[in-house]
């Protein structure tokens, strides 16, 4: 596989090989030995999600604060999403920054987003399957969210065609200037 630093160092962009042939493809979609070295140290995945949405769809952005924070290696097997990762490490000299790209059953490419940070997708085709895994369970306690639209992230999410559907949660997220962080 290979791994590359996003403009977040800390958020890896991994593309695992693909071998294909007129029958179709294989993949090894995750490896436990081959992750830990990529981010440098043992990762524990806990739990596995699997969501469906139509276009337009934008989840986030979410995530945990301590002592439940995830990790979290996402990927798309059916679609294409735009996927987006925030540094929410109030004390990162990246606070507040953003780090983003197309993941899509036809690039396989995964990402890995470790935590501190935020995380959200836009589906860009008609439905997307979204996979991830997560480095603890889900704990609604600890749930942390941030404005999609916060123009402080001046996050630049592509155009799906439709207008952002949100749920009530996702539209009422605080804005950075009041999002619980991580100290």
């Amino acid at each position: 596989m290979k791994v590359t630093p996003t403009s977040l160092p800390e958020v890896l962009l991994i593309e695992p090989k693909v071998f294909g042939d007129a029958r179709g493809f294989f993949m090894e979609s995750f490896n436990q030995q081959a992750f830990d070295a990529a981010v440098g140290h043992a990762v524990a995945f806990v739990q596995d999600n699997h969501s469906r949405s139509a276009r337009g769809v934008l989840r986030g952005l979410h995530y945990q604060l301590p002592p439940h924070a995830q990790g979290k290696l996402v990927r798309v097997t059916s679609g294409c999403v735009f996927d987006v990762a925030v540094d929410m490490r109030r004390s990162s000299p990246r606070f507040g920054r953003w780090a983003g790209g197309e993941l899509s059953a036809d690039n396989h490419h995964q990402l890995w987003i470790p935590p501190g940070f935020a995380h959200g997708f836009l589906v860009l085709s008609d439905t997307a399957d979204f996979l991830y895994k997560t480095t603890d369970y889900y704990a609604p306690q600890a749930e942390g969210s941030v404005r999609w639209d916060d123009p402080a992230l001046g996050i630049v999410w592509p155009d799906a065609g439709v207008a952002p559907v949100l749920s009530g949660k996702d539209a009422a997220a605080p804005l950075l200037a009041a999002a619980l962080a991580f100290e």
